[in-house]
């Protein structure tokens, strides 16, 4: 390879990796192997010859696809066995981030990340293609090796898959921020008549560790339930010092906590709708908060804070 091509390739690379890194994100709801299916797209992108590279936004996108449905087969085997919920790897990045571009911003939230988890590898690759990055079922067909007619079929099956159940966030970012910030306030200051004010009465907390951390073995149910436990949990971070970080979480308002020493101990995401919060995850899962900083040894904390 020239000097010339490197350049070619480095000034490729800083166009288009962004964008190759969201559809891989998107596929695989992974931070690190979103990372991973870059460099080996790039990697496999600089072994073509030199016609091919005149195409090189669609053949990108093709060799990124292609390594992002192989990934996710062996990846789903992975997660039946995954201890607890299965949350996808946080990015802490604002709606304003995401809803320029082409992509559509609500499909980078946690939300439309975990319903994306009900379709096969292939319906998860058409879907995504044409309904976040607006692909035409012919360039998809040449994406995937199907037919035109074949991934309309593909799409339509999991267009309807997922919109029973796509997540809904018409309420304003002032008002989705002004009621997360009162939310965790009141969390936070242990006023649960304000929490249940302010969840669904069908209001729902995930927690991930993955069993790498302390978290819910299992999902909490309903506006006492979740208002009892966040309370709880808020009143231990007190107690070890830790402090929160109001941040945008895949486009949508969450915040992260910290230790006393500025390390991570987690990341929240909160869906509201109709002026109310609906669903609250954390991930806790330190092999999914490496990307975000230094990671706090939760266990050590909570040891420290018992002997106290």
């Amino acid at each position: 390879m020239t000097g010339k091509d490197e350049q070619r390739l480095d000034d490729l690379y800083r166009a288009e990796s962004g964008r190759v890194f969201g559809i891989a994100y998107r596929m695989l709801g992974s931070v690190a192997d979103a990372e991973e299916i870059v460099q080996d797209t790039f990697v496999r992108f600089g072994a073509v010859d030199a016609e091919a590279v005149r195409q090189a936004p669609a053949l990108l996108t093709t060799i990124a696809t292609r390594l992002s449905i192989d990934r996710l087969k062996s990846a789903r085997a992975e997660r039946e066995k995954y201890v607890g919920a299965w949350l996808p790897e946080p990015l802490l990045v604002d709606e304003v981030d995401v809803a320029g571009q082409a992509e559509q911003a609500d499909t980078i939230s946690m939300a439309f990340l975990v319903l994306l988890e009900s379709l096969s590898p292939l319906e998860r690759a058409v879907f995504l293609l044409r309904e976040a990055f607006d692909f035409d079922y012919a360039a998809i067909g040449e994406i995937v090796e199907r037919s035109e007619e074949n991934c309309r079929q593909i799409a339509l099956r999991a267009r309807r898959q997922i919109e029973a159940h796509r997540p809904r966030f018409e309420t304003s970012r002032e008002e989705r921020e002004e009621i997360v910030g009162r939310f965790f306030d009141a969390a936070r200051e242990g006023d649960s008549e304000a929490l249940l004010e302010l969840l669904a009465a069908d209001a729902v907390l995930y927690g991930d560790g993955g069993g790498k951390a302390p978290a819910f073995g299992t999902p909490l149910d309903g506006r006492d339930r979740v208002a009892a436990a966040l309370v709880a949990l808020l009143r231990t971070g007190a107690q070890v010092g830790a402090r929160l970080e109001p941040v945008w979480v895949n486009g949508q308002p969450g915040a992260r906590f910290l230790a006393p020493d500025g390390a991570l101990i987690n990341v929240v995401a909160v869906d509201v709708l109709d002026g109310q919060v609906q669903v609250v995850r954390s991930v806790v899962n330190p092999e999914k908060l490496g990307h975000l900083g230094p990671l706090a040894d939760v266990r050590a904390l909570l040891s420290g804070r018992r002997r106290s």
